[in-house]
């Protein structure tokens, strides 16, 4: 299987657990709830999104035949003089589209620690060392239990209060929704989590900071 990468970089993960954290993000390209074009928008199951992932051409981006030519690539942007070994977050889109046994198997014989950000509407590989799990409303959630549940928040069909797998995960974190009401979802986020303190509030730090 060959690997679609829209972008791979350098960066600091901006959202939940891991914020602040030094990573590499391999940004996959396809997504299963809405085709990346502006036209198909308004008939997509996710009509958020603020994320390109069509096509190969960012940064780093590319078409890889087989895993090793994968991580080879995405060796060469974490410091080489780190003692620390190597975090990843593979995103997308939605990276299990094309993340498989074979790629999680090639990142860790070369030592990484692999995170994952996906809708939850897929089974993932085995020994994926983070698994976080965004669900959109009228999606179909089959993976209901991992390390990280982050809501985007609000979403009309799919609240806090409508989950029933919370304690299927370790962390549960409302981000508040970007756009022309970030404001206002920040602040009913907040109120949300201080009335229901099992949620923690997750921002987009990345965006505040300016970074990519």
């Amino acid at each position: 299987m060959s690997y679609q990468i829209k972008e791979a970089f350098y960066t600091l993960q901006g959202e939940g657990f891991h914020s602040g954290r030094p990573a590499i993000f391999c940004r996959f390209t396809q997504c299963n709830l809405w085709t990346g074009r502006e036209i198909d928008r308004a008939q997509a199951v996710c009509q958020f999104c603020d994320t390109d992932f069509i096509g190969t051409d960012g940064q780093n981006g590319g078409r890889f035949d087989t895993p090793s030519a994968l991580v080879n690539h995405l060796l060469t942007l974490w410091p080489q003089t780190a003692a620390a070994k190597p975090f990843i977050v593979l995103t997308g889109g939605e990276p299990l589209l094309q993340v498989d046994q074979q790629l999680i198997d090639a990142l860790h014989q070369r030592n990484f620690e692999i995170a994952l950000e996906t809708n939850g509407t897929k089974t993932p590989p085995k020994g994926i060392d983070w698994i976080c799990v965004s669900p959109k409303a009228n999606a179909p959630w089959l993976l209901t239990e991992g390390d990280e549940l982050k809501l985007v928040f609000p979403q009309p069909n799919l609240m806090p209060e409508d989950i029933a797998y919370t304690s299927h995960f370790k962390y549960c974190y409302l981000q508040p929704m970007d756009g022309v009401n970030t404001t206002n979802n920040t602040r009913l986020a907040v109120e949300y989590c201080l009335n229901n303190p099992s949620w923690q509030l997750s921002l987009q730090t990345h965006k505040i900071l300016g970074i990519d």
